[in-house]
């Protein structure tokens, strides 16, 4: 590679990757002079220049005027050990001023003397290094690239291909990057199929030395929150407002909506005409149940929306600085206010950040009757 070759190398790659130019001459100088010291000295006080319209390189080496040469010097640290102070300049770039009057006259200290060092077949080391630094400048400019294209994804919804699968994880590919969806952060019970497309929660992205790490998911409740944001455009237009949303994965979810408009029907157009809104919703959670609840500023209202589909609780707080409250509901709603393994009142409990006890209006009574004895 002559150096016309490689400043059209140079423009060509920081044309087509965005890489700055001043990134590339500055890597292969660096380059250059690690090479230098390698193969041709193996002193420090040396630079690389590299000419950015012909491609010419230089070598030079450089001396700085001092008074007397400094060799560093110890110290005591606050601990008692002694630790050692290097030079302020290198001793290899040091000349006392007697010495440097003889090659420059009325030189100064503090004033560098240079000069051209270039080795007469360096031109073959250079083409080496610039091949080099120019593959590792294009892999370094496509990195930064993707990590910028997705560094702010995180908490968002993604679409991807189904590409790999190993014992632990499906691997999702995004086009320019793939992410890592754990075989345990699937909805439980759901079939994913190699070569589909898929939606995925972003939970975290990392920045590694080979590019972004995205871990995946379709367990969070960040994935039901997306689902929702996605199918309802009056949840994006701010006409309805998401409170909050807790989930049991392929079981229960549970989102609290209220409206900005009184005229809108906050549940009603999650549901959307004849179901066809919450009913692509489910399809895509693999038939978990979702309760949409209406939320409400007053407690007691909130807390008996939430226990849906348990209907008609009687709701009072027991304890408002421990948030703590007492629903009473009917013998027949009991198993739908507390649900399959606890899971209803686990996530009403949740979801309005209330502990929540369960009474039947019997046992109210029979306690009542107790007291009266």
């Amino acid at each position: 590679m002559n150096n016309e070759e490689f400043i059209k190398a140079v423009k060509n790659i920081v044309k087509e990757k965005g890489i700055s130019e001043d990134v590339v001459f500055e890597g292969m100088e660096q380059a250059l002079l690690t090479a230098y010291k390698k193969n041709f000295d193996s002193k420090t006080n040396a630079r690389v220049e590299i000419n950015k319209e012909t491609g010419e390189i230089k070598v030079y080496s450089y001396l700085v005027v001092v008074d007397d040469v400094d060799f560093g010097h110890e110290e005591v640290d606050a601990e008692g050990n002694v630790i050692k102070v290097p030079p302020e300049i290198n001793i290899d770039a040091q000349i006392i001023l007697e010495q440097a009057e003889e090659m420059v006259p009325g030189i100064k200290v503090g004033e560098t003397i240079e000069y051209e060092v270039t080795p007469k077949d360096f031109g073959r080391v250079a083409a080496s290094t610039a091949k080099q630094v120019l593959t590792q400048k294009i892999r370094e400019a496509e990195k930064n690239s993707i990590i910028a294209e997705f560094q702010d994804k995180e908490q968002e919804m993604l679409l991807g291909l189904v590409a790999m699968e190993d014992a632990r994880n499906y691997y999702i590919d995004f086009g320019r990057a793939r992410g890592i969806l754990p075989k345990k952060e699937i909805i439980p019970s759901e079939t994913i199929k190699m070569g589909s497309n898929i939606r995925v929660y972003v939970t975290k992205i990392e920045n590694n030395p080979k590019g972004p790490l995205i871990l995946l998911s379709r367990k969070h409740y960040g994935f039901v929150k997306r689902l929702f944001e996605n199918e309802i455009p009056e949840l994006q237009d701010g006409t309805l407002i998401m409170h909050a949303c807790v989930r049991e994965a392929g079981i229960r979810s549970k989102i609290a909506v209220s409206s900005t408009n009184e005229r809108i029907d906050a549940i009603g157009t999650c549901i959307g005409e004849k179901g066809s809104r919450i009913a692509s919703i489910l399809k895509e959670l693999n038939g978990e149940k979702v309760d949409i609840v209406l939320y409400s500023e007053i407690p007691e209202e909130y807390i008996k929306s939430a226990l849906s589909p348990a209907k008609n609780a009687i709701v009072s707080i027991t304890d408002p600085v421990k948030k703590e409250a007492l629903a009473v509901v009917s013998e027949k709603e009991l198993p739908l206010a507390i649900g399959k393994s606890g899971n209803n009142i686990r996530l009403a409990s949740k979801l309005t950040k209330y502990k929540i006890n369960i009474k039947t209006m019997e046992e109210i009574n029979a306690e009542g009757n107790k007291d009266t004895e």
